[in-house]
Formats: structure tokens, sequence, C-alpha cells
């Protein structure tokens, strides 16, 4: 299997963690990426900048990373996860395998194989399953695929935590999509449920009663870590909903669920870009989140 030249779809956080991660690995000769931002001239110098630090080469286009590469990882928002394959698919080089690490359905990875393939080239989805950080590249993943045998063992040769679960292009999918109705699920409900609360002042009522018929989940901190994460990455989280949703439909079932959360995490995404949370730290407690929102709930 030939991983000489890797080649990063999306320079995000997803995307910087394989770059850098990825680089010394026994074998590669080189690593590049693409991002829509090397070519924004308000943030191509950083972005260029940070790259050349961690050791990739920053391609000009999407073609020239392609035809460069032995390995392509796509890691980019959920709702890019088909252009993206509709944009690499005619550069691809034959037998090229096409990593595909973004939150999609298993209809829409489906329709990516679909075009991967057909330019001689090698899909293989990766249900990425849990945040990134702080595993960084050895964060868990079930690869799927004709080819995901194979690469999962090379990766975990790498060190990685990829394990293949199926030749059926969408299982692996369908793993990680249906794992994140519950997990999205839980932070949509405790940011509902806690800024309520304290909109009431009731929380030292709620948490104690959470904390007695689940005992081992240490709540407060809990949300706390909920409320940042959503705050941080809110958007990138909606859109995967999206596709959760997509899932369940697929499944031939209403996405009643899926649908509010991504509705809620869209919520809390659009508070974070108008700035209601700017100037949190890292140790900000949910109290300090839901009170962010209380103030901003007067002004609206």
């Amino acid at each position: 299997m030939q991983l000489e030249h890797i080649g990063v779809i999306g320079y995000g956080e997803v995307g910087k963690t394989f770059a850098s991660g990825l680089r010394d690995k026994p074998g590669v000769q080189s690593v590049g990426a693409w991002d829509l931002n090397f070519i924004d001239p308000a943030r191509q110098a950083d972005e260029q900048a940070h790259a050349a630090r961690a050791g990739a080469v920053a391609q000009a286009s999407m073609r020239a990373l392609c035809q460069a590469s032995t390995l392509v990882i796509s890691a980019v928002t959920a709702s890019n996860t088909l252009r993206v394959a509709e944009e690499a698919a005619p550069h691809l080089r034959p037998g090229t395998l096409f990593l595909d690490l973004n939150s999609a359905s298993p209809g829409t990875k489906q329709r990516c194989a679909a075009l991967v393939d057909a330019a001689g080239a090698h899909y293989v989805e990766a249900g990425v399953m849990t945040s990134v950080p702080p595993y960084g590249i050895r964060v868990p993943m079930l690869l799927g695929g004709e080819r995901a045998a194979a690469l999962a063992e090379a990766l975990a040769a790498w060190g990685l935590d990829t394990k293949a679960v199926s030749e059926r292009l969408g299982v692996a999918s369908a793993i990680k999509m249906s794992r994140s109705v519950m997990i999205k699920g839980l932070e949509a409900l405790v940011i509902e449920s806690y800024a309520t609360a304290r909109a009431y002042g009731v929380e030292d009522h709620v948490l104690p009663t959470l904390q007695e018929t689940f005992p081992s989940i240490d709540w407060s901190r809990q949300g706390a870590y909920f409320f940042s994460r959503v705050v941080q990455h809110g958007q990138r989280r909606a859109e995967e909903m999206r596709e959760a949703a997509n899932t369940v439909r697929e499944a031939g079932f209403a996405p009643t669920m899926a649908a509010a959360i991504a509705e809620k995490q869209q919520w809390v995404a659009d508070q974070a870009k108008a700035g209601v949370f700017d100037g949190l730290d890292k140790q900000a407690t949910w109290q300090d989140y839901a009170d962010r929102l209380l103030a901003q709930r007067s002004k609206d």
C-alpha cells in the first residue's frame, strides 16, 4: 500500500492535526495540504506560514494536491463532504487512496465513493468516534470500504487507532452518525436544561438530582465541557447533525430529534459568532456561559 505522499484537504483543526502528525511516519516522503484559506487574501499568509512550520506543503489548488498525493485525506465540514469529492475526483491519480474523515450520512459517503472509484482511485470512509483533541491522530476511527482493512492495518502500524468494520460502505458512517445523535443531543439537552435552570435560579436543585440519578458523571464539570465545545465548534456540529438527520431519514424514520439538535447547535454557533461568549477563558464554568445567554436574552 503506497502511502508515501499524503495530501490533506481542509486545513482546519483536524487537517492541521493530521498534517503535522503524519509527516514523520515511516515511509512518508511528503505531506501537502489544500484549503481555500490558502488563496484568501485575508488569511493566506497566516495559513501558509502555519503549514510551513508544520512541514506541510501548501498546495496551490485541489488539482495540485491530488496529483502530488498517493493518500488523500478529506477533513472538511460535513456540508462540504460531497463537494470536495466532486472537486477532487477528476484530479486523483489512479490507485490513490481517498480517506474521508468527514461526518456525513451513509448515503452521502456512498455518493462520494462512486465519484472517487469512477476516477480509478479507492474510497475509504472513516467514522471519527470522538473529538480529535486530545487524541490527535490517535483518535479512534472506524473504517469502511473494500480497502478499509488494508488501510486500517497500515495506519495502525503508524500508531493510529483504526479498525475496519465492514467492506460495505455506509456502515462506519451509520455507527458514527447514530452515536452523534446521542452525544450532540446530550450537549443540546444540557445547554437548554442548564440555561433554563439558571434563568429560574433552580440549578442548585436540578444538578443534585442528576448527580443522584447518574452518579458516575460530574454534571457541573461535564456541563462546562459541553458548553465550551458547542461554543467553539457549534457550526461544525450543526452541519454534522444535519447529516445525522439525513442518516435517520435514510433509515426510514422522521429525524425529529436530530433536526432539533442541529437547530440548537446552530443557535449556539450563531450566538458565538455574534460575540456573546467573547472573553470567556478555558476555565469558564457552565454558569459563565449560561449567564452570557441570559444577558443576551434580555437584549433581544
